[in-house]
Order: structure tokens, then sequence, then C-alpha cells
């Protein structure tokens, strides 16, 4: 045992990586190592010499298993060591920015909506954005043969041969919310209806998929004079500026009656888009009140209420407010536009800190 010792020991203090080192384990210590075919003679042999024998087996294992270890770590050392030695980093230079994400400025716009009609009491409602032909048209008082109803401006769902019901069509309008809201909530009510519509447009101001909010008031002595003032305090709080001028001009539009295209006022000196001055105008939204046909459908009763509505596209007012030229970059997925026009995700819009810090 004494010439096993020392010939193990010497071979596990002169290995020189961890593969030789583990060459060492399997001869002395592996399943067929030269102790553990020593460990299995103990059977063979007689009480006494096992009380001698084993003992000394048991020591001279964990001796080496021992050394083994040690020898071990102290090539783990040496190799730290020697990376540490190649590899070395200056601390004293300043630390790379992690990349961080930025919400989509129409996801940021409809923040800001939100925030500032939330302040006027208006509630947020959703709906689907497959709709039925009744909650897209008839419930809006839009006529069978208005050009809205035809294939070459809404996209239409697919129908089985011999079905003859009304298909259903991609909205082409949130106002369908409208209508919901209305036979779930009734009346008094005030709500908003942000959200995806379709038509099939596309250039540099139009895209077959964009965003529209609708806002929808009813109550039983609203008129239009609250209308005007109500856009007007949007405008203000959303342009984030002290005064505004809005110019309400008839129009016709088959859900309200009635009906106004609303113009601010504006001027594009140098370039640069001012709201609230100067001798331009510029149309922003449509508006009006609400068709006594459209409140029946929505289960509310003309003679008893009445109300005012309001729809514009969120695309587009993020375009003016923050000088984005094309609309279709909105949906060019290109990181590069996102980190120039997007915004921070903590910078959530309120109207005390303001919408746009």
């Amino acid at each position: 045992m004494s010439e096993l010792r020392a010939r193990y020991l010497d071979q596990v203090a002169g290995a020189a990586d961890a593969d030789a080192l583990e060459a060492v384990r399997l001869a002395a210590l592996g399943k067929k190592g030269e102790i553990s075919l020593k460990m299995r003679e103990l059977g063979r042999m007689t009480p006494e010499e096992r009380q001698t024998a084993g003992p000394a087996l048991n020591g001279l294992k964990a001796e080496i298993d021992s050394a083994l270890r040690a020898r071990r770590a102290a090539l783990e050392d040496a190799a730290l060591d020697a990376r540490l030695q190649a590899e070395w980093l200056d601390v004293t230079l300043p630390g790379r920015p992690r990349p961080r994400g930025s919400i989509h400025p129409v996801s940021q716009v409809m923040d800001e909506l939100t925030a500032i009609f939330g302040d006027m009491g208006f509630s947020v409602a959703e709906g689907p954005q497959i709709e039925s032909d009744w909650y897209n048209f008839d419930a809006l008082n839009i006529a069978p043969e208005h050009p809205a109803r035809q294939e070459h401006d809404t996209f239409f769902m697919h129908r089985a041969a011999g079905d003859n019901r009304p298909p259903h069509v991609l909205r082409t309008h949130t106002s369908p919310v409208q209508i919901r809201a209305m036979q779930d909530q009734g009346a008094p009510l005030r709500v908003i209806a942000p959200g995806r519509v379709y038509r099939m447009d596309m250039d540099q101001t139009h895209a077959p998929m964009f965003h529209q909010v609708e806002g929808l008031a009813i109550d039983r002595a609203i008129t239009m004079a609250q209308l005007k003032w109500t856009l007007e305090e949007f405008c203000r709080a959303f342009f984030e500026v002290d005064e505004v001028e809005l110019r309400f001009r008839a129009s016709h539009f088959p859900f309200t009656e009635p009906s106004a295209e609303v113009d601010i006022r504006c001027s594009w000196a140098d370039g640069q888009l001012r709201i609230g001055e100067g001798d331009s105008w510029m149309e922003i939204l449509g508006s009006g009140m609400v068709h006594p046909h459209v409140l029946r459908a929505g289960g509310i009763d003309p003679e008893q209420w009445q109300g005012f509505a309001f729809g514009m596209g969120i695309d587009r007012i993020a375009m003016l407010k923050y000088g984005i030229p094309d609309l279709r970059a909105f949906f060019d997925s290109d990181l590069r536009w996102l980190r120039h026009y997007g915004f921070a995700a903590l910078d959530l819009p309120d109207l005390p800190g303001g919408l746009s810090r």
C-alpha cells in the first residue's frame, strides 16, 4: 500500500491538466482501477486480515480522492488566472445602454385621446372588427344603394354558395360600436370608440387598414353648442395650444342630422404646421346630431333623448401633431422609423403632466 500511495500521489501532483488528472482518477479509483480492485479482494480475506486491510485501503482511497480534488481546484485556479491575464475590461469606460422598446405613435395617440375624453367623462367602448351588415350599415341609416356598401369600397367576408343572408364585413368605421353601446348601456351615455377600421383605399394619406376614434354623447337636452365646446376642448388639449378656432361647414352623413365637417384654423409658415393661428383652415373631422333612426336602432326613444357624434382618423391627427409625412410608414415595421417617432414605454400621457412630455 505504501507503494500504491506514493505512486498515485506523484501522478496526481504531476497531472498538467484536467484530462491527465481524470486519467489518474480512473487508473486508481475507477470501476476497474487498481485500488478499486484491491477493495474487492477484501471478501476473500479472513476476518482478521480484513480488520487490518480494510481500514488501510479505505484510508488510501480517501487520501487519493482528497489529493485529486485539491489538484483539480488548483488547475481551475490556474486556468482562471491565465484567462484573467489574457482578457481584460476597462471598467472606466461608460456602460453600453441596453436597447429599449418603443410605443408606436398610433398607440400613444390612442392613450392621449383616452386621457382627454376620460377627463370629460367619456368611457371607452369596444366592439368586433368583423361586423354584420346590419350593425355596419342598416343600423346607421346607410341606404342599400349607398356607395359605401359596394365592393369597391368595403371588404366583404366570403359566403358559401347558396347562402342568401347579408354578408359580414370588415367594419368600415367604429360607428357600430356606438349602436352596441346604446343597446348595452341605454341613455344617458358618453363613450368614445377607438379602433381599427378597413376600407379599400391605398395612397400616401390612405391605407386599407387604419384607425379611427368616434365619440357619442346622449342626454335629454344636448345641443350642437355642446358638441362645439367638446371638440374645441379636445383640440386645445391634444395639440397643446392655448387657443383654437373651429369652423363648422354643413355636410351630409347618413347617421347624423344636421351634419357638419369641422375645420381648424392653422398656418403653414415655412412648412411648419401651427394650430390656432394663421389664415388657413384644415379639415380634421366630421360630426353632427345623432339621427333619430340611429337612436331607434340602438333602442333609445328619439322623442325623449338626443345626442351628438363625431369621428376622426387617429393616424391622420398623429401625422399632423408629430410631423409624420407618409401614412404608409405607420405599417412598414421599420425599427429606425419607430426609434425616431416612437415613445418611451413608460411615457404615459395625462393632462396634468402633459400629453407628449
